[in-house]
Formats: C-alpha cells, structure tokens, sequence
C-alpha cells in the first residue's frame, strides 16, 4: 500500500540568510548539520553516511538565498524523499528557517521506517538550529560510528539515560561520554549535545544499532575508538 508523507519543520535562527544558504546549499554545509559527509555537485546533492550511500538528490530549485530544493528519484516501486528549504530574513539580524520533507515510503510495513525517518528528521532540523546558533560559518569534522546490534531497545535508551544521570531535558547540561554539554534536543529515537567544539548526537539506527553521529568544529584527532568503546561499553551492561 504504501504511505505518501509531509513533514514541515520551522526555527528561527541568529545566523544571516546568506549563512542559512551556505548550510543547506553547499557540501561543507550540509555536512555540518546534517548524517555523514555530503557534496553537492553538477545539482545533485550526495550523501554517505558511515558506509552507506544515499540515493542522489537532484537540486530542483535553487534561489539564493531563499529557496533550495531537491529530491531523489522515484524508485519501480514509487519510493523518493524530497527536500525543500524556504529562507526568510527578519528584523534585528534574525532569519526564519523551514524545511518540508516530502516523499513516498512503498509496502506495507512502511510505519517503523516513517516513525525512524521522523523522528531523525527531527534531530537533523534541531541540528541545524544549533548549528546555525553557535557554529554558523564553520565545516564540521563528521564522526559515525555504529555499535553493536540491539536487541531492547528500551533497556539500551535506559543505559544511555542512566549515564546523563536521569531522563534530561532541554537544557540540562549532562556529560555524554567523554564529553560535557547542553542538551539541545531530546526524542523517543534521538539525543543531541551541543559541547564547546561540537554537537554530539546518539540515535536509534533503524537497521538495528545504536549509532554515536557527531559534527566535531575543531581540528581535534581521532575519537572514533573512544566512541566504538562507549558504544561497547553501553551494549554490554544492557544485556
């Protein structure tokens, strides 16, 4: 059967419109806020997360710096995720940022994927707030590591709380492994930290992992083993 969706996001944000664009528009700035290490090329926009690459997005509309879109083909069986960008400038240095993802998810089965796409979209349009808030202008250095399967995915969220101390809340500032920050944004899938050189985030990957994908602003050296550990770490007091 299949499901057609529409998910519209909306911030306002401290960054100019023109910084807006630079990080919906660009590789450098996609790949600041958003999963993995994007590049827009020739109008298309390429996305790989991890070791997975997601389907190719071709640029549609491109008005800058008010409006960016862009979309994947349609799949045999209907399948396609579209984005769409509208920027607006506001008085005393302010700009609105919206982001409608639309598509067409096929199958029967598709409401676990509809309900990992949405609450992820959440997170990633969160983390173009904050981004835009505190990091706007800077490239990120994109961190993924997956660990091991999960099996309850409950009791594994419980270990993660259990670290921060308790279920946080906007706001609250928790230490998240080896670093110390603000929480600045908090679903049933999803947890982002925003820390002095970063925004750190851990997510229910829907292929059964949990999943540290973090956006480091410094130059900084390999943290991936200290994540793959934390990661371990947390797998094992779950089971």
């Amino acid at each position: 059967m299949g499901h057609a969706f529409e998910l519209p996001h909306e911030g306002a944000v401290g960054a100019t419109p023109e910084e807006v664009w630079d990080a919906i528009s660009t590789g450098p700035g996609i790949t600041s806020w958003f999963m993995g290490r994007s590049e827009v090329t020739d109008g298309v926009v390429r996305t790989a997360f991890g070791g997975f690459e997601l389907p190719a997005s071709t640029v549609t509309e491109a008005v800058p710096p008010h409006r960016f879109a862009h979309s994947s083909d349609k799949t045999d069986d209907g399948r396609f995720v579209a984005y769409e960008f509208l920027v607006e400038g506001r008085e005393r240095g302010s700009t609105v940022v919206r982001m409608v993802t639309s598509g067409f998810l096929p199958g029967d089965d598709w409401q676990d994927e509809f309900e990992a796409m949405s609450r992820g979209l959440e997170m990633y349009f969160a983390t173009l707030v904050e981004y835009l808030n505190h990091f706007a202008g800077r490239t990120a250095r994109p961190v993924t590591v997956f660990g091991p399967p999960v099996r309850d995915w409950a009791r594994a969220w419980d270990g993660v709380y259990a670290e921060l101390g308790g279920r946080p809340a906007i706001g609250d500032v928790v230490r998240l492994g080896p670093v110390e920050g603000v929480v600045y944004h908090r679903n049933t899938q999803t947890l982002g930290v925003r820390a002095a050189d970063g925004l750190y985030r851990v997510l229910q990957g829907f292929g059964g992992s949990m999943i540290a994908s973090h956006l480091r602003y410094d130059a900084g050296g390999d943290v991936e083993p200290a994540w793959r550990e934390w990661l371990e770490r947390l797998h094992a007091a779950g089971e």
